[in-house]
C-alpha cells in the first residue's frame, strides 16, 4: 500500500560537541522533518511511502531530494521550486533528554504549498495518508492545503492518520493550536495517535488518563486512537474491538529522545496496513519507538524488519544498539 506523507523536510545540523547550541563549532549535516521520519521508517519495513512537500532549488533541497531516493521514498509529490529557500534546523548535543533546537524555516518553499498545489496531484494506487500537527503550524496556506488533502483522500477512500505532534512555538496561541488540531481530526481522522500530555491539552485539561483522551478523540471521529505513554508504552482503543496496554520495551542506554514518536508512528501504520491488529499495531510502534531513541539523528536508527523482529524477539533494545 502506497503510504502519502504531507510535510516539510529539513536539512538537519547537530551539533558535534555538547554544549549551548550557540557556541557549537562543528555540525553534521543529516536530514530531519517528522513525516519525513514516518516515511523512512515506513521504506525500511518494505512498505511504499510518497512524500508530498516543496523544496527549494539550493544544495539542501538537493540533499532531500537525494536522501529520499537513497531511502526509497517515491519523489513524485515532491515539487522543487525555483528561486525559493528549504527549511533548516540546528540541533545541540546531550546524552540526556531532549536537546535544543533552533528552526529556519519561515517562509520557507514547503510553507507556500497551496490548495492548488493539491489539487494537481495524482493520488492513484495511494491508501493511506498521514499528516501532523507540525506542517499545518507553519503558514495559513500549509493548514489549508493540509485540510484539502486529507478531502481529497477521504474521497478516494483512503485511510486517514493523525499525529498532533504540538509545536506551540509554531502557533500563535494555545488556544489556536488546541482549535486546529482538534479540526484535523474531525475532518476525517480515522487515527489519532497522541501523546498522553497531548491529548491533555488539546481536550483543555478535561481529560487526564489514558482511557479519557482516547475517548475524546473517538468523539471528534476517531475510530482508532493509540496514546504514547512514553516508558510505560501505550494504551490502544478501537470502537469495534476494545481496548487495552501495550508495554514499553526498556532501552538499556538512551541516546537522543527525537524521533520516538515518529518511529512509533512508523510502526502502527505499517502494522495496520499490513492487517494487524491495533493492540500489534501499538506493540510495534513501542518497539520501533524504543529502537530510535537508542541512536542519534531523527531517523537513522529506525529499524529494518530483520532488525525490529530482532528486538520483539529480545523484549528490549540493547545499549550497543547494533542489531
Amino acid at each position: 500500500m502506497k503510504v502519502v506523507l504531507l510535510g516539510e523536510p529539513m536539512g538537519l545540523f547537530m551539533a558535534e560537541e555538547e554544549g549551548p547550541l550557540h557556541q557549537a563549532g562543528r555540525f553534521s549535516a543529516s536530514i530531519a522533518g517528522a513525516e519525513y521520519n514516518v516515511a523512512v521508517g515506513l521504506a525500511r519495513l518494505g512498505h511504499s511511502p510518497a512524500y508530498c512537500t516543496r523544496l527549494g532549488d539550493d544544495p539542501v533541497g538537493a540533499r532531500i531530494l537525494e536522501g529520499m531516493k537513497a531511502n526509497g521514498i517515491d519523489q513524485s509529490l515532491a515539487a522543487v521550486a525555483k528561486g525559493e529557500l528549504t527549511g533548516l534546523m540546528l540541533k545541540s548535543s546531550t546524552q540526556e533528554g531532549d536537546p535544543d533546537i533552533a528552526y529556519y524555516r519561515r517562509g520557507s518553499a514547503a510553507s507556500q504549498i497551496t490548495p492548488e498545489d493539491i489539487d494537481r496531484l495524482d493520488l492513484s494506487g495511494c491508501g493511506w495518508l498521514h499528516v501532523t500537527g507540525i506542517f499545518p503550524a507553519v503558514s495559513e496556506s500549509a493548514f489549508a492545503a493540509t485540510l484539502r488533502l486529507m478531502e481529497r483522500a477521504k474521497e478516494a477512500g483512503m485511510t486517514v492518520s493523525l499525529d498532533p505532534n504540538l509545536r506551540p512555538q509554531l502557533w500563535p496561541s494555545q488556544q489556536r493550536m488546541a482549535e486546529a488540531i482538534c479540526g484535523l481530526a474531525e475532518k476525517g481522522a480515522d487515527v489519532v495517535l497522541p501523546g498522553i500530555g497531548e491529548g491533555r491539552t488539546l481536550s483543555g485539561g478535561r481529560c487526564q488518563s489514558p482511557e479519557e483522551v482516547a475517548g475524546f478523540f473517538h468523539g471528534l471521529g476517531a475510530r482508532q486512537v493509540v496514546v504514547k505513554l512514553g516508558g510505560d508504552g501505550a494504551f490502544w482503543s478501537c470502537r469495534e474491538s476494545g481496548s487495552g496496554f501495550a508495554p514499553g520495551v526498556p532501552v538499556e542506554k538512551l541516546v537522543d529522545t527525537v524521533g520516538a514518536g515518529d518511529g512509533f508512528a512508523a510502526g502502527v501504520i505499517s502494522a495496520l496496513a499490513e492487517g494487524l491488529s491495533l493492540a500489534e499495531a501499538a506493540r510495534r510502534g513501542n518497539a520501533i519507538g524504543a529502537i530510535q531513541i537508542s541512536h542519534k539523528s531523527d531517523n537513522e536508527g529506525l529499524p529494518t524488519r530483520d532488525q525490529l523482529e530482532e528486538v520483539l524477539a529480545m523484549g528490549r533494545v540493547p545499549a550497543s544498539a547494533q542489531l
